[in-house]
């Protein structure tokens, strides 16, 4: 049987205070990252395990020939720069992706390279009858290009619980399901809204002027495969630290205590095995395998940039992940624009959710989109000219009249 340290798993105030210690300090984040450039290759890379098949992520020639002059990679492609998983110590303690805040304040342009600086920001204890004591770690990833300039800033959300097994008690797999079936909806209830075929504005230019407070897009249903989790970390994650299988993600576990232990060999193993198949998802307390939860936030940042345009700016995206979403789950995602507003930019605000077929609300989020103008004409970045302490939001309804 493996030896493990007698503080491993533990959630209590000392270990909570050793991690506390560590708000504000600059963080190690070369063992987070599985591309510091945005080649070509890694971008086409990206949208294979995105699923993103736009033409201005994946043609160069088609890039060049658009306003921003160059292929571009999707802004979710800084989830395969840096997996805004901030969640340091606590070792052994489970964590669970719970949502990311991108402000991206300019593209990300083929050949551009990144560096990264990350800290622990906030760390908020809980209270729950599913885990007791956990945590909520926030932490804020900053992206800057091959000049310094400012291209993202990201908060990233991880909530660490206790480790659960099915059938102990409190555990996620019972509690899980009755979330998935939905608390609103009879059980026998099937959910299948009449889903629409994605398909992408791309070089039809959509403008301020044409759009209106509370129109809709969606549903569009994407069902969760074995080999789309697959084509995910291949493409996206590769040999990050909780998901890879290449040396250094074995050496960062080993050295961090940061593994799973298998329940019938006693084994260490990866933290993220729960996601590969079903047996190892219910081992962990899941109901089953599941989801990564940037992949399920890629997919909406994909949606959305196929609704806005190629002319448009992805501002920001803000999502939390509030469920699994196990294998064969299909999820509907639609949105709704909620706020129209002008701050040197054309802006627009969108509502996000995402519910599987069962009804059960899994994914919800916020968007702000930069749209061209007719009046104010293209939308032109950095935005604010990259002040990283400047930024905008939808007004109020009060404003709004």
């Amino acid at each position: 049987m493996t030896q493990v340290n007698s503080r491993w798993g533990v959630i209590d105030q000392e270990t909570i205070a050793e991690a506390r210690s560590l708000i504000g300090v600059p963080l190690r984040r070369d063992r987070m990252r599985w591309n510091d450039a945005a080649s070509s290759d890694a971008i086409r890379q990206f949208c294979e395990g995105a699923e993103d098949n736009n033409p201005l992520w994946l043609i160069p020639d088609y890039g060049r020939q658009s306003r921003w002059g160059t292929q571009l990679a999707p802004p979710s492609f800084l989830y395969a720069v840096d997996a805004t998983i901030v969640a340091p110590k606590l070792p052994g303690v489970q964590w669970i992706y719970a949502g990311t805040r991108w402000r991206w304040y300019d593209v990300i342009r083929v050949d551009e390279r990144i560096a990264v600086e990350a800290k622990l920001t906030e760390m908020e204890e809980k209270q729950g009858k599913r885990f007791g004591l956990w945590v909520l770690q926030k932490g804020e990833i900053e992206f800057r290009g091959s000049n310094g300039n400012l291209i993202c800033v990201a908060e990233g959300r991880v909530a660490r619980t206790p480790r659960r097994r099915s059938g102990e008690k409190g555990q996620p797999e019972k509690r899980e399901k009755k979330v998935q079936q939905g608390e609103s909806a009879p059980r026998s209830t099937a959910y299948h809204p009449q889903a629409i075929e994605r398909r992408r504005r791309s070089a039809t230019r959509r403008t301020w002027e044409e759009t209106a407070v509370e129109e809709t897009f969606g549903p569009f249903a994407i069902t969760l495969s074995l080999g789309q989790i697959y084509a995910w970390y291949t493409g996206a994650q590769g040999a990050l630290h909780y998901g890879g299988a290449h040396g250094d993600g074995v050496r960062y576990r080993r050295r961090h205590d940061d593994y799973e232990i298998n329940r019938e060999t006693g084994a260490k193993d990866s933290a993220a095995r729960g996601h590969f198949s079903s047996k190892e998802g219910k081992d962990v307390g899941m109901g089953g395998a599941y989801d990564v939860g940037l992949q399920r936030i890629a997919w909406v940042v994909g949606l959305l940039t196929d609704w806005m345009g190629d002319d448009a700016h992805l501002a920001e995206a803000d999502i939390d992940v509030l469920a699994p979403n196990l294998i064969g789950d299909t999820t509907y995602f639609s949105g709704t624009l909620t706020a129209k507003w002008i701050d040197q930019h054309a802006f627009v605000a969108l509502a996000i959710e995402g519910r599987n077929q069962r009804g059960a609300l899994t994914t919800r989020g916020t968007a702000i989109v930069a749209l061209p103008s007719d009046e104010l004409g293209p939308v032109m970045l950095p935005l604010f000219g990259g002040d990283r302490t400047r930024w905008s939001v939808p007004p109020t309804e009060a404003e709004q009249t």
